[in-house]
């Protein structure tokens, strides 16, 4: 079995976050020109995750294959509309693992220790984000429960 173990990251990850992210956003880009304007980290990467770690309200963590680090989540709280009591929302808009790295359960582990988290603070109702055409992304959230609740529609007019 590969030892497949999560961890808060913390400032001395930035250039590991910061290689993963780009990973993803080559990734995500492939499948959505919008990703990068719209979905992804505003620039620079490196002060949004500087940020993100400041954030009593943001979780990332790293997940590691013999202490290496193979992918990151990102996770924040996030407020309901008024007529939801008060009631906060976990909301996963990164989660990434490379490549060589997929399919051994560090996804998994990462999202579940996220959730763990999340739970922790009182919160029940969570959201990821998926790109529309990302089959592995979707199969890897509803295996762990989620289900489609909202699709974005988008139209871009020519130049």
């Amino acid at each position: 079995m590969i030892p497949v173990a999560t961890r808060h990251a913390t400032p001395a990850d930035l250039e590991l976050l910061v290689r993963l992210y780009r990973d993803l956003e080559a990734e995500m880009s492939g499948l959505s020109a919008m990703w990068p304007l719209a979905e992804g980290l505003p620039e620079p990467v490196e002060d949004a995750f500087e940020t993100m770690l400041a954030d009593p309200d943001v979780v990332v963590l790293v997940g590691e294959i013999d202490r290496a680090g193979v992918g990151f989540l990102v996770a924040r709280v996030a407020g309901l509309l008024p007529q939801a009591g008060g009631e906060r929302r976990g909301v996963i808009p990164f989660v990434f693992v490379e490549g060589e790295a997929r399919g051994v359960g560090v996804g998994e582990a990462l999202l579940e220790a996220a959730l763990d988290e999340l739970r922790g603070r009182g919160i029940r109702r969570f959201d990821a984000h998926v790109l529309p055409g990302h089959r592995l992304a979707k199969n890897f959230f509803e295996s762990g429960g989620f289900a489609a609740r909202s699709i974005i529609m988008y139209h871009e007019d020519a130049p």
